[in-house]
């Protein structure tokens, strides 16, 4: 693959839900980015006319100066002067804003839950389903819009879905039992209160957690021909769980395969796999989407949370199982590969595409 040809000059891009923790972490990530430019920020009405700075109750680090002093504005199109605008929004705002935005012709990158399963919704991972882009124009037709939305995965479905695409490509996944440990940073702020989650574990997440999980990996990997995208043949059972980690999400799987193999074999068809994007030069993209480890205590979030600058998912435990097939532990960050990270790779891969606007 050709290198790709930065723009002549920085995009500029809004961030919709910029003080939430989502939010946050788009503006850390966009702050020394050399492709893109924060131009403007919008959250709710509360927010509204206030520096960032003060409207922002900032969570980690410093707020980037070049984004600290602008003026929130309000999540409406007319407010947000930028083409392409990363979606931070709660599925209860999610659903009418981001759809307006689209209407008036802008490119939405979302985060959130409510178009990720539309038949003319893009669900992508770059390294894994970046041909599902051809699901644009016949968005654009069917609803009428100048612009478009481009959905992320679940935050846990992003960590299960890599580790699982070099395995599906490989062997073929038919069936899937994963449970969850999922960081407290995926609730947002405030999150859990202390004295629910310290020394506990929280058996349930609300919002559809496991049904994310269990439909979310077939369509992404599912197959894009004649202007659709069949999911792929599997099913998912899944138990999620709240543990207290700060960041980082992990997922403990038992894989049934359509040509069983060895450990040693899945090892080298991870360790192996490059994804469909290397080579490309998106300044987000990992060296390694998926990293193996050997060491038999690993992935932990503590050690290994920011591999790949956050982008990568690290893989270990891979072994025979007694039922299935393989077991393995898949781990990483949820609000950057998860989320804000994950927003920002499709964005820069859809300029590599020709499918942005200097």
């Amino acid at each position: 693959m050709k290198t790709t040809i930065a723009p002549a000059r920085k995009i500029r891009v809004g961030v919709l839900g910029a003080t939430g923790a989502v939010g946050q972490t788009f503006i850390r990530l966009l702050a020394d980015h050399p492709w893109f430019e924060v131009a403007c920020v919008a959250a709710s009405e509360r927010s509204a006319g206030k520096r960032y700075r003060d409207a922002a109750h900032w969570l980690s680090g410093e707020i980037p100066e070049s984004v600290a002093n602008l003026t929130v504005t309000t999540c409406e199109p007319a407010a947000v002067d930028a083409q392409i605008v990363f979606s931070a929004l709660d599925s209860d705002a999610a659903q009418e804003v981001e759809a307006a935005f689209a209407r008036a012709g802008r490119l939405v990158l979302s985060n959130a839950r409510n178009y990720r399963m539309d038949a003319d919704v893009p669900l992508l991972i770059p390294e894994v389903n970046p041909d599902h882009l051809g699901l644009l124009p016949i968005q654009r037709k069917a609803r009428g819009w100048s612009g478009a939305i481009v959905t992320n995965s679940n935050c846990s479905t992003m960590v299960i879905a890599l580790a699982l695409a070099p395995l599906h490509q490989a062997f073929g996944v038919e069936q899937l039992f994963v449970t969850t440990l999922q960081a407290l940073s995926g609730a947002g702020y405030p999150g859990v209160p202390s004295l629910d989650i310290l020394g506990n574990i929280i058996p349930f997440i609300g919002g559809g957690e496991e049904e994310k999980i269990e439909s979310e990996p077939l369509k992404i990997l599912g197959t894009f021909a004649n202007g659709a995208v069949t999911p792929a043949d599997m099913r998912v059972s899944a138990q999620v769980n709240r543990v207290g980690v700060e960041h980082g999400h992990t997922a403990c799987m038992s894989v049934k395969l359509a040509s069983p193999t060895t450990p040693d074999a899945a090892m080298k068809a991870l360790t192996s796999w490059s994804g469909a994007i290397a080579g490309l030069g998106l300044p987000s993209a990992p060296a390694q989407p998926v990293i193996v480890t050997m060491e038999r205590d690993r992935p932990q979030p503590r050690r290994d949370v920011n591999a790949g600058n956050g982008m990568s998912v690290v893989v270990g435990r891979v072994r025979s199982d007694p039922m299935l097939d393989l077991r393995l532990v898949a781990m990483g960050h949820n609000t950057i590969r998860g989320a804000a990270g994950a927003s920002i790779l499709n964005a820069e891969l859809m300029f590599a595409r020709g499918l942005l606007a200097q």
